[in-house]
């Protein structure tokens, strides 16, 4: 059976969220079993009929995003009449009905919406995209003030999982000197870092303070969830959000 992670955030009634989990599906090893990712080698058909599975759930097809640790937002319901592939890392609507959706196995998934219900948003930041503003962006294409928003973080790498190297904690403190805090020295010039702390910190400099979900590591379940630190070749979850038609 398929398992489903519902946010734990306070949402107007109109707002939907899901996130997925790696339980259930058809997927055989290494992506078993509900992987969503169809560019993971994994067979063409069980991610078919797995998407398939999650759509049942789901008002429209989700707006599918191809990543690459960037900053740029689109609008899901304009994106969802293109056949190209739709190179973002965020995607938000103000329609009912057209779904957000950003696919992860490590990276952290942000859900937002406004309190109002007028908004929702999916943002897939990794620590590359994290740096580069993809949450700055995200918030930007809302166009709603920030004190209004809402966020939630699905399931992420740990912080006692992440390890980085040096010039990673630099490039975050070189941009914030609070950013020192969410990095832990180890051997080697290495660094264990916070990601959600990272993620949190740039949320409320930009002005958002309702943050909500996080605590959940992908490395350390295997049973629940993807990890591409972990097993380097593996499956993908879904973070989705809609306003409901």
């Amino acid at each position: 059976m398929t398992s489903f992670v519902v946010p734990d955030w306070p949402a107007p009634a109109n707002v939907c969220a899901l996130q997925t989990t790696r339980l259930g599906g058809v997927s055989a090893a290494p992506w078993a079993g509900f992987n969503l990712g169809d560019h993971v080698g994994d067979d063409p058909a069980h991610v078919a009929a797995n998407r398939a599975a999650l759509g049942g759930l789901l008002p429209t097809e989700p707006c599918w995003l191809q990543q690459v640790h960037g900053i740029i937002a689109v609008d899901a319901a304009k994106m969802a009449k293109t056949t190209e592939a739709i190179i973002a890392d965020a995607s938000y609507s103000r329609e009912s009905g057209a779904v957000c959706v950003v696919m992860t196995a490590d990276c952290l998934p942000v859900l937002f919406c406004d309190r109002a219900g007028s908004v929702v948003a999916a943002a897939h930041a990794g620590w590359r995209g994290l740096l580069a503003g993809v949450l700055e962006s995200t918030i930007a294409a809302m166009a709603v003030a920030p004190d209004e928003l809402l966020a939630w973080f699905g399931p992420a790498i740990g912080p006692q999982a992440f390890e980085v190297g040096d010039e990673v904690r630099a490039a975050f403190v070189a941009d914030s000197a609070q950013a020192a805090a969410a990095f832990v020295a180890q051997p080697a010039g290495k660094w264990l870092a916070d990601i959600e702390l990272l993620a949190r910190q740039r949320l409320q400099a930009a002005g958002l303070t309702a943050i909500y979900g996080g605590g959940r590591c992908t490395v350390s379940d295997a049973e629940n969830y993807f990890s591409y630190r972990r097993d380097g070749q593996t499956g993908r979850m879904a973070s989705l959000v809609w306003l409901e038609r």
